[in-house]
């Protein structure tokens, strides 16, 4: 059964733009991180959901989610389009699952992203943080000049949450939409912990977004990462394009707990809904 915030407000479902589904044995390897508190995610984060795909698509659903994504990340030249070709097989096989896929810094990443837009992809991934890697590293130039001109959003870990790089912070995607400003960027976990700076860049260009996931929520301000309450107001008035994101099923909480979160940010069901859903629909269906 839907959780009740869906029948609440009278939505068809939700729409969750970040999500992961990878190969199993790169599933594997991320929990393993994360069970071992690895160095780029700097605390204890036990796993609340911890299954096969079929089940965590089904966890999914029973939660009222009808559209989601797989966001593949590489972070090693040879493993993009790997990833992209079973992030592809599973949106095949997976009724509500987008077509997804990533690119890296390497020889002939231009060619494989042009030829990933002519097959359809519908959200791209990237990881700065896990990837180690500048954003306006010049083998990306001609990757980046093709996901501008065809619109497809990026879903962008390039906040310093939680824990910063040499190539996580604003200052480099600020560069790069410079270079860029068409380039439609969704900015993960709504740039923790450079919220201000994120949000003063998606005012700035119309077409980058932020989405919600974990920002908001008790263990996210516990990474040292709470939101600050005099950024509301611009986050209510940026309205359409703030995007409900969980990081499921890698969170170590229930997943409602994102959606509480959301609701006693208390501005407004309007804004709600279309967190929710609707601004996601305008985006992507």
């Amino acid at each position: 059964m839907p959780l009740p915030i869906v029948e609440r407000l009278g939505l068809p479902g939700l729409f969750d733009i970040h999500t992961h589904f990878l190969p199993p044995r790169v599933m594997a390897k991320v929990r393993a991180q994360f069970d071992a508190a690895g160095p780029l995610i700097g605390r204890p984060w036990p796993l609340e959901y911890r299954d096969d795909d079929e089940v965590l698509v089904e966890t999914l659903r029973s939660f009222g989610v009808r559209h989601f994504t797989a966001l593949p990340y590489a972070h090693k030249p040879a493993m993009a389009e790997f990833l992209n070709d079973w992030a592809f097989a599973f949106a095949a096989r997976t009724t509500g699952a987008l077509r997804c896929a990533t690119f890296f810094p390497e020889p002939g990443v231009a060619d494989y992203v042009a030829a990933r837009l002519e097959t359809g992809v519908e959200v791209w991934k990237v990881h700065v943080q896990v990837g180690g890697f500048d954003v306006n590293d010049p083998l990306l130039d001609g990757a980046w000049g093709h996901v501008a001109d065809a619109g497809t959003p990026v879903v962008l870990h390039a906040g310093s949450g939680p824990v910063a790089t040499a190539y996580t912070g604003p200052d480099r995607v600020a560069t790069l939409l410079a270079r860029h400003p068409d380039l439609c960027l969704v900015m993960a976990h709504a740039g923790a912990p450079e919220y201000d700076e994120f949000m003063t860049l998606a005012e700035r260009y119309p077409r980058v977004h932020l989405d919600t996931t974990m920002a908001f929520t008790d263990f996210f301000a516990g990474l040292g990462a709470p939101y600050p309450t005099e950024l509301l107001p611009r986050l209510r008035d940026l309205g359409e394009r703030v995007l409900l994101g969980s990081d499921f099923p890698n969170i170590p909480y229930p997943y409602g707990t994102q959606l509480d979160a959301l609701e006693r940010l208390d501005l407004g069901d309007e804004w709600l809904r279309g967190v929710l859903w609707d601004n996601a629909v305008r985006l992507l269906l």
